[in-house]
């Protein structure tokens, strides 16, 4: 029997799907909407310092990139911190996380660089009895030209210092909200490691502006007649978190830190990808405001199906089990051979393949045969890069086979089945001699 129970950082949920810090999460109604759906848990929409609320603009806040067939691939937001007063966000928390009290529940927290300011917030907070907080360090719009967000997250010496205030002043677990808009996400990592974090989120949103009205020569969403920079989130950014997921995983100095993966979570195996690269749960917006909070009907179902197929009773069974096989570049196999094949009986004869490889790559693929239309891989010109199973329209009508014996017929040199990487080979200026 499949069991998909939750335990990170010591909160419990029933699953690993929580919703992230964002509208979806902004106030009790929706909140409780979303556990009823399934959600297991959610990041409450940050909080920021009390006094007069927070002003987010009265327009349009978000911007789109669509693909052909008008599916969203990725949404910018200019969507500023909750603007509603922190008393009745505080009095909602509390209220819903008595009523669910199986739910976890975890507060968004965006104050200035302040102790004082991060002591008074803790304070009421802990009165809410929420599981833990999250520290938004990664807001890259707004909230960064007042000194926070993404303004203390490109810092590693901010991070630090606000998270071991934290952590001396709550008994709350404490989650750093990491940015991408950053060279390295080890450093900002490790500094959340040296401030004593129980955990840290990532990726928050990428700086971005998706599309100009050329009409307006203005970027989009437009606030009468002006444009501004946002966050980036959706499937088109999944790629990137699940890099930077997999930095932190694997590197010595941060690999012992649990993960909160976020970024593009659409389906099931896109939380499982994150999970197998070493988050412990995932959080997910972008796909909860396309498809609707059901959404996660889906993905619960998926995950459980794909687990008791590959014989994994619990999350931990597969959680970091790809980590080991994320390598750099140098340590790849380079006599590791493969080469293209294209099946005949699934090929529609499209020809995407051959136009692919002969306009931008190696002019390794027939258009004719006998004087007909016909697709074949050379084998004397194939590399084995993989462009045309990437650009065929057919799934597996072409895939990439090993050769591990005989000749490689593009180099003429014997399949050397030995294991050899780029710090010993015999081009490489810095080799390592064996």
């Amino acid at each position: 029997m499949v069991d998909i129970r939750s335990e990170f950082i010591g909160i419990k949920s029933p699953n690993p799907f929580w919703l992230a810090s964002a509208p979806p999460t902004d106030k009790a109604y929706n909140v409780v909407r979303a556990f009823k759906a399934g959600w297991g848990g959610v990041v409450w929409k940050t909080l920021g310092e009390d006094g007069p609320p927070l002003v987010n603009v009265n327009g349009p806040r978000y911007g789109v990139v669509h693909g052909p067939d008008r599916r969203v691939l990725g949404f910018n937001n200019i969507e500023l911190i909750t603007d509603r007063p922190l008393e009745v966000n505080l009095r909602e928390i509390k209220q819903v996380k008595r009523d669910w009290p199986d739910r976890a529940l975890v507060v968004s927290l965006m104050v200035p660089c302040e102790e004082q300011a991060w002591i008074d917030i803790l304070a009421r907070v802990e009165e809410t009895e929420a599981d833990g907080i999250e520290l938004n360090f990664g807001c890259p719009h707004g909230m960064s030209e007042r000194g926070m967000g993404s303004a203390v997250g490109q810092v590693p010496e901010y991070i630090e210092m606000v998270t071991r205030w934290c952590k001396m002043h709550t008994r709350m677990p404490v989650i750093v909200k990491l940015t991408p808009n950053i060279t390295d996400i080890r450093f900002p990592a490790l500094a959340a490691v040296n401030g004593n974090a129980d955990a840290v989120s990532l990726i928050n949103t990428i700086n971005s502006i998706t599309s100009v009205d050329l009409d307006l020569m203005t970027p989009e969403p437009t606030i009468d007649g002006k444009g501004s920079h946002g966050g980036f989130c959706g499937p088109a950014v999944k790629p990137i978190a699940l890099n930077m997921v997999a930095e932190i995983a694997r590197n010595p100095e941060t690999s012992a830190i649990p993960i909160s993966g976020i970024g593009g979570i659409t389906t099931w195996r896109d939380a499982a990808e994150f999970m197998a690269l070493g988050a412990g749960n995932v959080q997910v917006c972008t796909a909860a405001m396309t498809y609707g909070f059901k959404v996660v009907e889906d993905m619960i179902d998926g995950l459980k199906d794909w687990m008791e197929q590959s014989g994994y009773d619990r999350l931990d069974d597969f959680i970091g089990r790809a980590v080991p096989n994320v390598s750099d570049w140098q340590y790849l196999n380079l006599n590791y051979i493969t080469k293209a094949k294209i099946d005949q009986d699934l090929c529609i004869k499209c020809g995407r393949c051959f136009i692919a490889c002969e306009d931008t790559s190696h002019q390794a693929i027939t258009e004719t045969k006998g004087g007909e239309r016909h697709f074949e891989v050379l084998d004397e010109e194939c590399v084995g890069c993989n462009l045309c199973v990437t650009v065929c329209p057919v799934e597996n009508c072409l895939t990439m086979e090993q050769m591990t014996s005989g000749v490689d017929p593009r180099t003429d040199e014997a399949i050397n089945p030995e294991y050899a990487n780029w710090t010993t080979h015999p081009n490489n200026p810095a080799r390592i001699e064996s």
